[in-house]
């Protein structure tokens, strides 16, 4: 990659603004109900003791008419292990499972471990796994979308006003970066997510952790909030889902995180 940026304590509001914003209209011609099949690290995943994203909460609180789907989230998981442990090959078996009967979508989301020394991945190697899911997604009969990481809760106050510490920056850019490079339709969680964290501060966005040191991982309520906003996120993107009424996400979510008002289901 041409640009890499590094972390910072201020918020970026507009990551590549070259990138071209894709009218992704397909699903309007499909006269099938919606079924997304989502495939991440533990910020998608089912929430457990060590893990937890936004995932449940989309599939169980913002899917209507017969939409459904299935969280492949797993703990811990990097674009390379997603794909070596067989998660990938499960999510993509349901699509072909599924594709006869329904529109299937496949989410995209992750970053937050392949960005670890341990994993030893880089960002032009995540890039391209990225690139390759996408190939493999529409290949398989799905519309796939490329989300950029949820953000972390941590925060910095050398400046006396919180602000969240942008750690997933470079990952963020990658995941748009492919998005790109393969004409698919991506959504900016990372932009949305710290956008909303830094409008209610510290002391409410911990109570979305999934335990009182987590700063990561997200509890139920946690996952009805984010998964609200990917939900708001992709429906801005494929308009017909929320014009159908597969896709809907409470008025009082959405007025909340469009004023940077704390929100508790």
């Amino acid at each position: 990659m041409n640009m890499i940026l590094k972390a910072t304590g201020v918020a970026i509001l507009s990551i590549l603004p070259y990138v071209h914003a894709y009218p992704f209209s397909a699903f309007k011609h499909s006269h099938k109900t919606p079924f997304f099949v989502l495939a991440g690290d533990s910020t998608t995943a089912t929430q457990s003791s060590n893990g937890g994203g936004w995932g449940d909460g989309f599939l169980k609180t913002t899917l209507f008419k017969g939409a459904s789907g299935r969280n492949f989230g797993h703990n811990g998981a990097t674009t390379v292990s997603f794909r070596d442990g067989g998660d990938w090959d499960e999510a993509l078996m349901t699509v072909r499972q599924v594709r006869d009967d329904y529109h299937p979508f496949v989410t995209i989301q992750f970053g937050h471990n392949d960005q670890k020394p341990a994993a030893n991945i880089s960002l032009s190697q995540y890039t391209r796994n990225l690139e390759r899911f996408v190939t493999e997604a529409s290949d398989a009969g799905a519309t796939p979308i490329l989300v950029t990481p949820l953000s972390r809760r941590n925060y910095d106050n050398s400046t006396g006003t919180p602000r969240i510490i942008m750690s997933l920056v470079n990952e963020s850019i990658a995941t748009i970066t492919a998005a790109y490079h393969s004409s698919a339709a991506y959504i900016d969680l990372n932009e949305a997510s710290t956008r909303y964290l830094n409008a209610i501060g510290p002391e409410s966005a911990f109570t979305y952790n999934l335990n009182i040191a987590d700063n990561t991982h997200l509890n139920a309520p946690g996952s009805i909030l984010f998964g609200g906003i990917v939900a708001e996120l992709i429906s801005q993107k494929f308009y017909a889902l929320e014009k159908s009424g597969y896709l809907r996400v409470s008025g009082k979510l959405k007025k909340n995180v469009d004023h940077g008002i704390y929100y508790w289901p």
